[in-house]
């Protein structure tokens, strides 16, 4: 599988302008070959169209006969197939959990909250724990897997019509019908492909740092965790109080940080709109490809490792990529010091813990690589780790009242630079002339004021003498 999403390449707009300047097709530089060259009113042959609408019909007909129906699909994402080859990598068995499991999962959960009740302010998030097979994660967590997917397929979904010649528009009926139906079906492939690999690996229902599950809803893998816990020397009982902490404190956060869903998910959709298709790799595939070889799935597979649509990095989603970077890591952050202080005395080995998962991320474990492949970002172990360093440094010196107020507004956040060098960030907490940060609300409502009240004084002062310039303008 492609380590950046759906295929998607980084490379630079002068090189995909390369490959499309040297294409075979008669438009040249054309993302579908309707150049000035070709034949035709306006310089447009309809019979291109009539070609190439046959050679993606066909490609659409061999996915749809290896994958399902291609027309079941709602949006730009074809999740019928993405469940279908995900779970067809669990296998056909997956076994119940045990009710004595399931009881122990919730007796981790229930001392874990009584710990975390001194290390943090914020209350406990979760009105229920349950445990999960590897099928209930992805059924559980698919609607927030769509509300993550669906912005980036629908921006590549809408720049296939939007970079068609006009004349080729009013014959583009049927070619739009079928480019969405391969992209979803494309989509849907590499995302059942990533969420089956995710699905037998993932500790918790917070594992890569969003709240996949349901709100309110704590959720333990057990499986996954009896294989995680495997060669470690701590018993298996002290993990899984130990993940069952880092799952309560992600639940927590985001139960009573109302805003901080939605921050994640609109750097997505930033992300999204920063998305530039080349399109040469569509009209290569569209002329090069077998449509019957296309039948077996794992040719679909080999398409997309291939690049076949393969959007450029811009400094828009670059920014929006570093966003959702440093608020992910600052999630993590924040719960590491927090888990720390309430199970470090209580746990002998979580320091332990805390080292292995570290490295789990840091060697490009199943939730990063999953990350990185479905939205395009990977979360470095180093912003993590940096993260962790700040929220430490804030709870020693600040102590944690003041530590957890800063999640009560976007705007209060350290940023990527604060992360580099925290000094100036925590002094901007416990400084001199700060002490308004006891109440940053109320800080932010009095800057807003302040400005308005600005506004309409430069209004005022303005008024009188736009009349009085034109009084002297009519006598």
């Amino acid at each position: 599988m492609s380590d950046l999403p759906f295929g998607f390449s980084t490379g630079d707009d002068d090189e995909s302008g390369k490959r499309r300047d040297e294409g075979n097709g008669p438009g040249g530089n054309d993302p579908f070959g309707f150049g000035a060259g070709a034949g035709g009113a306006g310089g447009f042959d309809p019979s291109q169209l009539g070609q190439m609408l046959s050679q993606l019909g066909q490609m659409i007909s061999g996915m749809g006969q290896g994958m399902g129906p291609a027309g079941s699909q709602a949006g730009p994402v074809n999740y019928d197939v993405a469940k279908r080859l995900a779970r067809q990598q669990l296998g056909s068995t997956i076994a119940p959990i045990a009710a004595s499991t399931t009881t122990a999962v919730t007796d981790a959960a229930h001392l874990a909250e009584l710990w975390l009740d001194g290390a943090t302010v914020l209350p406990a998030g979760a009105t229920k724990t349950v445990a999960w097979t590897p099928n209930d994660w992805i059924e559980e967590t698919l609607p927030t897997w769509k509300r993550l997917c669906d912005p980036v397929a629908e921006q590549i979904s809408g720049m296939w019509t939007a970079q068609l010649p006009e004349e080729a528009k009013q014959f583009a009926g049927p070619m739009v019908g079928m480019l969405g139906q391969m992209g979803g079906l494309a989509f849907g492939s590499q995302l059942g492909q990533a969420l089956g690999q995710l699905a037998k690996e993932v500790l918790t229902s917070t594992d890569i740092g969003l709240p996949l599950g349901p709100a309110g809803t704590a959720a333990l893998l057990p499986t996954a965790i009896s294989a995680f816990s495997e060669g470690l020397e701590q018993p298996e009982s002290e993990i899984m109080v130990f993940l069952a902490a880092r799952e309560a404190a992600h639940q927590r956060l985001f139960a009573h940080v109302p805003w901080l869903r939605q921050q994640v998910l609109g750097a997505v959709e930033g992300y999204a709109r920063g998305i530039k298709m080349d399109f040469s790799a569509i009209e290569e595939a569209a002329q090069g490809i077998d449509p019957m070889s296309l039948s077996d799935p794992s040719k679909l597979e080999e398409l997309l490792s291939q690049g076949t649509f393969e959007p450029q990095t811009t400094p828009e989603q670059k920014q929006a990529l570093e966003r959702l970077e440093t608020l992910l890591a600052l999630i993590e952050g924040w719960v590491d010091v927090v888990v720390t202080d309430a199970v470090g005395e209580r746990l002998p080995g979580a320091g332990a813990l805390s080292e292995t998962l570290r490295r789990r991320r840091a060697s490009g474990g199943p939730a990063e690589q999953t990350f990185a492949t479905l939205v395009g970002l990977e979360l470095r172990p180093r912003k993590v780790r940096e993260a962790s360093a700040l929220w430490r440094r804030l709870t020693t010196d600040a102590g944690m009242e003041r530590r957890d107020k800063v999640w009560e507004h976007p705007d209060l956040l350290p940023d990527s630079t604060d992360l580099d060098s925290p000094a100036g960030f925590i002094d901007s907490v416990i400084g001199g002339g700060t002490g308004a940060f006891d109440d940053p609300l109320a800080q932010l409502a009095e800057t807003e004021a302040r400005e308005r009240d600005a506004a309409k004084a430069k209004d005022a002062d303005e008024t009188p003498r736009d009349e009085g310039d034109s009084d002297t303008g009519k006598s």
